[in-house]
């Protein structure tokens, strides 16, 4: 099979994530993928998977291509994105995480409605636990039961101040085994950008780097974006792509 070049969108929230808009919706979130001519994206709510499914539901018979994901927070505060084919395997990380999560409910007066949906959007349920909260497990740990769980870990904005890995920590843990990182960069920067934010957190010269809308409104899905070139749309072909092997490759600014 030949190999395709693919746009994507890496991080993307539900209504299932406190601080996401209540247009967040399956249904509508794969119809605003297409009309920003994503191949693949990622569906990653707070410290839960409980929508993603119903996003991949969604997206049969379309032309996106949708992973289940979670986005994790560690104890230190870092943000680090479990990346999986289905979503069986990120309710398992979920089952971890949130063995880890402090035992209180939700404020949604504070925080924002979790919801559970269908893939069309129908209201299924609250999720009431409290999902903006860290687990109470290190970076190093979260990387390892993504792995644990076939899943591709990726630590998120991690030269945000606030819960990246390099503005929390200020360091690369070392021997973390993560492929690639997500950076955040304003859309429409450039090559020259990123070099100076490699300039910034020497870390990153030698790290694999994508872009990533982090969108919780229809808006901002793809706004930022990476290609990579792939066989298929699969957390196995996008290793492949970060790591530089069988010709598959990444396109780091785009």
């Amino acid at each position: 099979m030949a190999l395709r070049r693919c746009s994507m969108d890496l991080h993307i929230h539900t209504v299932l994530s406190p601080c996401a808009e209540v247009e967040m919706i399956p249904e509508l979130i794969i119809l605003q993928a297409q009309r920003s001519g994503l191949d693949m994206i990622a569906v990653c709510d707070h410290n839960a998977a409980e929508n993603a499914g119903a996003c991949i539901t969604a997206a049969c018979g379309s032309t996106v291509k949708v992973l289940a994901g979670i986005e994790c927070e560690s104890r230190e505060g870092v943000h680090v994105l479990g990346i999986f084919d289905r979503a069986e395997n990120a309710l398992q990380l979920q089952d971890f995480i949130w063995s880890r999560l402090p035992a209180e409910p939700n404020r949604p007066e504070f925080f924002g409605a979790q919801m559970v949906v269908d893939a069309s959007g129908e209201f299924i349920r609250f999720n009431d636990r409290m999902l903006a909260a860290s687990a109470d497990a290190s970076v190093e740990e979260l990387v390892q039961r993504i792995r644990e769980a076939d899943g591709l870990p990726l630590p998120a904005h991690v030269n945000k101040t606030h819960a990246g890995l390099l503005g929390v920590l200020g360091l690369m843990p070392e021997g973390l085994d993560v492929p690639a990182v997500e950076v955040f960069l304003p859309p429409g920067s450039d090559a020259q950008t990123l070099a100076k934010l490699r300039t910034t957190f020497s870390q990153l010269e030698t790290l694999k780097c994508i872009r990533s809308s982090d969108a919780h409104r229809l808006e901002e899905i793809g706004q930022s974006r990476s290609f990579v070139w792939v066989e298929s749309r699969s957390v196995g072909e996008l290793e492949l792509a970060f790591d530089g092997r069988l010709g598959r490759s990444l396109e780091e600014l785009c």
